[in-house]
């Protein structure tokens, strides 16, 4: 059974995927590139494909590695396969949008919980999702900083150590993310308690995400940031 959320002292967030929606932001930079080359693609197979080709063994850090993914994607997009639109991709990255209710509802929570920030990608593109979003964390984790990427367990572990330096536990965390394969799945093996943002509830399929091998029953489920800080809010005033 979930626990309240005033039993939590941080929530550890996802970023891309969950606060960052890089599924708009990968489509509307290849959607560029297909107008000004006179084609046009269809969203939900240039995820898919994307989807592929970010997951190949040679992948590298995100989103450095959209360098590579557009080489692989483009031929298959009718797109031209010169490195500076591979390039462009990557660095489309600076722009990528927050979900219309991330940056409201994160500082909301940072009004009653401590906000860390568990990414994938590298330092330079937190820099710039962290200002979208209102610059709400308390902590921030990246691949750079753990030499590794969720599902690792030792991503999580460096957070857990973090945490641990302050006096605390994973029994004080919550931890918040779209990610079936990413992140709910690993955070209930190592005994966290979850909540996962279904951003995609309305849409069939993972999208750019990779699916899990299998499904994760969540502690707490919202498909919305918006819906978990309502909930937050809420909670915290029943108990006033």
């Amino acid at each position: 059974m979930a626990r309240g959320f005033s039993q939590f002292k941080y929530m550890t967030f996802d970023v891309v995927g969950t606060l960052i929606d890089f599924e708009g932001g990968i489509t509307a930079c290849l959607a560029g590139i297909a107008a000004e080359s006179g084609v046009s693609i269809d969203g939900e197979e240039a995820l898919a494909l994307y989807r592929q080709a970010r997951y190949m063994p040679d992948a590298g850090l995100f989103p450095d590695d959209l360098v590579r993914v557009y080489r692989v994607i483009a031929p298959q997009l009718d797109l031209p396969v010169e490195e500076k639109y591979g390039i462009r991709l990557r660095d489309s990255a600076s722009v990528w949008q927050g979900f219309p209710d991330s940056a409201a509802a994160l500082a909301d929570l940072a009004k009653s919980h401590k906000l860390i920030a568990m990414t994938n990608a590298r330092r330079w593109a937190l820099d710039y999702f962290e200002k979208q979003l209102g610059l709400p964390f308390f902590a921030a984790f990246t691949a750079d900083d753990t030499g590794t990427e969720k599902p690792d367990p030792a991503f999580f572990q460096k957070v857990f150590d973090f945490v641990a330096s302050l006096g605390d536990g994973r029994d004080d965390i919550l931890h918040v993310a779209q990610s079936q394969y990413h992140d709910i799945g690993i955070s209930r093996a190592l005994g966290m308690t979850n909540c996962w943002i279904e951003r995609r509830h309305a849409q069939k399929g993972y999208g750019g995400t990779i699916e899990p091998e299998r499904f994760t029953k969540p502690d707490y489920h919202f498909t919305s940031m918006a819906a978990l800080a309502a909930a937050v809010r809420e909670s915290l005033k029943e108990r006033t």
